[in-house]
């Protein structure tokens, strides 16, 4: 009997196993597991296939690397004026849609939000306002243009060097400064440095030897600290150490360099960045309407004033007003100095004359070429800044 009841439970097992298997492949056949996901597909809120679409496509086109490979070319380029590439505004996503739900979004905005972002004429400062500033631009930061204008000119007037600081300088003279400088400029073209680089420069070496007596052994090694220190708080990517200890043809290690930094910043009070000539071009040059030669001529003849220390009387915006009112004058502008350049310069024609005519005198003697000094006429000489040196004024 027990035998014959094991063999019945055996049987029945068997039985049930068997009627299990075949309902699951009842089940399979039937498609069931195709229709669960496809109810997934459909109704769950991951079941949009444009999504997966998007994420792979941007995966395996990575726009944002090319961009990225393209912004750093090199340690020593000029990466600012690099823009990324047009393909970051084309591809799959404007063809799944994306792109005009965006701007469809926008077309709903209230048009009459537009002539609000415009401020009226009676609202603007009458001084330090520069109505050239484009405003649909965010980065120009249109708005604040005033306020930072005329904070610029509050405070240009106290990081200034003494202009009679040569006369304490007992091994060193204002000539071996201008010949400092005018190697530093080379330099400068070398390793494609901004321009806020070189006036910030040329205003930390004339600081520090206000301060600090210097022998003309040690001369060199000040200018190659300037620009060090001027660069870092300036470029994007700035010369490394060793780029900087390489160009004075090793004369100096780099804990010369180091060892000047520290003592450099000491003397300062760590009061690196203040205004220089360089803040005050764009908005000035803007306000006289200037095309890009005379851009060109305005940066020739304020290089040109910083080989010589008699512009160190001059306040850096009189610098720039200065050298825009003689470019005026060597363009054949019939209004050499009008109104709106007196509001916005702050200073009037007869005031400026006195630092004009010493521009005028730097220029005819770069113009006849018998100057020791020729880093600025070979700087001004390239096509790329349309030759101005080599014009006939």
């Amino acid at each position: 009997m027990a035998l014959q009841y094991r063999q019945a439970r055996r049987s029945e097992s068997a039985a049930c196993r068997a009627s299990s298997l075949g309902a699951r492949t009842s089940f399979r056949a039937q498609g069931t597991s195709t229709g669960l996901r496809s109810a997934r597909g459909v109704n769950a809120e991951n079941g949009n296939p444009h999504v997966m679409t998007s994420a792979t496509t941007a995966k395996n086109s990575r726009p944002l690397y090319a961009y990225a490979s393209a912004r750093h070319p090199g340690a020593l380029a000029d990466i600012t004026n690099v823009s990324g590439p047009k393909t970051l505004h084309t591809g799959h996503l404007d063809k799944a849609g994306h792109l005009d739900k965006v701007k469809h979004f926008k077309q709903l905005q209230p048009p009459q939000e537009q002539p609000a972002a415009e401020p009226a004429p009676q609202e603007r400062s009458a001084v330090g306002t520069f109505e050239d500033y484009d405003k649909s631009n965010v980065q120009n930061a249109a708005e604040y243009v005033p306020d930072i204008y005329g904070n610029l000119f509050q405070e240009e007037s106290s990081f200034l060097p003494r202009p009679n600081y040569m006369d304490s300088q007992t091994d060193i003279s204002a000539k071996m400064r201008g010949i400092l400088i005018d190697w530093l400029i080379e330099v400068h073209m070398k390793y494609r440095l901004r321009l806020e680089t070189l006036h910030l420069t040329v205003n930390l070496i004339d600081r520090y030897l206000t301060r600090m007596p210097v022998v003309r052994k040690r001369l060199q090694l000040v200018g190659v600290v300037a620009m060090f220190v001027a660069a870092k708080f300036e470029e994007i990517h700035p010369p490394a150490l060793r780029d900087f200890v390489h160009i004075t043809d090793n004369a100096y290690t780099k804990e010369d360099v180091l060892v000047m930094e520290c003592t450099m910043l000491t003397t300062l009070n760590f009061q690196v960045m203040v205004p220089t000539a360089s803040q005050f071009c764009d908005g000035l040059m803007k306000a006289n309407g200037c095309d890009q030669v005379h851009r060109e001529v305005v940066h020739y003849l304020l290089d040109l004033g910083l080989l010589d220390i008699r512009m160190l009387q001059y306040v850096p915006s009189h610098n720039v007003s200065a050298a825009i009112l003689l470019s005026n004058e060597l363009l054949g502008r019939s209004q050499v100095w009008p109104s709106s350049m007196v509001q916005h310069s702050r200073r009037t024609e007869p005031a400026l004359r006195g630092c004009v005519e010493v521009l005028r005198q730097l220029l005819k003697a770069d113009q006849s070429g018998t100057g020791q000094l020729q880093a600025v006429r070979k700087k001004f000489s390239d096509s790329r800044r349309h030759s101005v040196a080599t014009r006939a004024f």
